[in-house]
């Protein structure tokens, strides 16, 4: 019998239970896919990190949901850090740390902002990939897969896949109210739809935090075996921002994103937006990871 490490981490959040809990495998190196894959049903988060040796970036790391392996994934990646962080993998010996961790997709870039209190937690940010413009959708036909009406959108914003490395369906809705109306989709009507189109999940959103702080409010819908609802999601934040800022819904680059809020685990992501609107450079997410809980593995 083997053994491995594991840890559960809270996402984007300062507190304990509160952002995305994420479950981080270290030392995965010798694991088949067909392990990690039942090990993400077992642990039964919306995603499972499993870290190993790569001879091209500090460390590489696959994601899995319970159903299904992604190519990239937000809350994983500061979770990982985290981890990396918490067990002594990874050290700070400077204010600012670049490094990078190679994904299924190829690497790409975090830096880490060390504490500069002694109650503070370092600061990942995770630079996704270029976004990428997808399939525009149909209101008529899509609002209703989430419980809604083209009402509910808010006026003249297309509905759109975008992707900073994995695609998300995004809707802009007119408010909170329409926001907290929107239900899980019905799984046979949401499959055929998916079936013959180019996202990984939806991300509904509508401008303006759930707190002061905030300028945006999200929610992120999945189906069985995958979780109903994703309390904090970093990737489709990517894309919502890449969106914002291409249909001019963003009065500047730099803004806080919320999420959460309505299942008891709010989370904040900071994000940043490099390049013209026309031609956007890429998307910077950031926030912090609270581990609650270490063990081993026995295999």
């Amino acid at each position: 019998m083997s053994t491995l490490p594991f840890l559960l981490v809270d996402a984007f959040t300062t507190t304990a239970l509160a952002g995305n809990p994420c479950a981080v495998v270290l030392d995965a190196d010798a694991l088949p896919d067909t392990q990690m894959q039942r090990l993400a049903q077992e642990f039964n988060q919306s995603e499972t990190a499993f870290v190993f040796r790569s001879p091209d970036a500090a460390f590489g790391v696959r994601f899995f949901t319970p159903a299904e392996e992604i190519p990239l994934a937000g809350h994983p990646t500061i979770a990982t850090v985290a981890a990396l962080l918490h067990t002594g993998r990874l050290l700070l010996t400077e204010p600012h740390t670049t490094l990078q961790l190679a994904l299924r997709d190829g690497p790409i870039r975090i830096d880490v902002e060390a504490p500069t209190a002694p109650n503070e937690l370092p600061q990942v940010f995770m630079t996704q990939r270029k976004p990428t413009f997808g399939q525009l959708h149909d209101p008529a036909v899509v609002a209703p897969l989430f419980g809604l009406t083209p009402a509910d959108l808010l006026p003249g914003a297309p509905v759109q896949t975008v992707s900073t490395g994995t695609p998300q369906l995004m809707m802009l809705l007119r408010d909170q109210d329409a926001l907290r109306r929107a239900t899980p989709p019905e799984p046979v009507a949401y499959a055929r739809y998916r079936a013959n189109s180019d996202f990984f999940s939806p991300h509904l959103f509508c401008l303006g935090g759930a707190t002061p702080l905030g300028h945006t409010f999200a929610r992120q819908f999945g189906t069985p075996p995958d979780l109903m609802e994703d309390p904090v999601t970093g990737s489709a934040t990517g894309g919502m921002a890449a969106y914002l800022w291409r249909y001019a819904y963003l009065a500047q680059p730099d803004f806080i994103a919320e999420q959460g809020h309505w299942l008891g685990r709010p989370g904040s992501i900071t994000v940043h937006v490099a390049g013209p609107p026309e031609d956007i450079d890429f998307v910077r997410i950031g926030g912090t990871g609270v581990v609650v809980l270490e063990g081993k593995l026995l295999l």
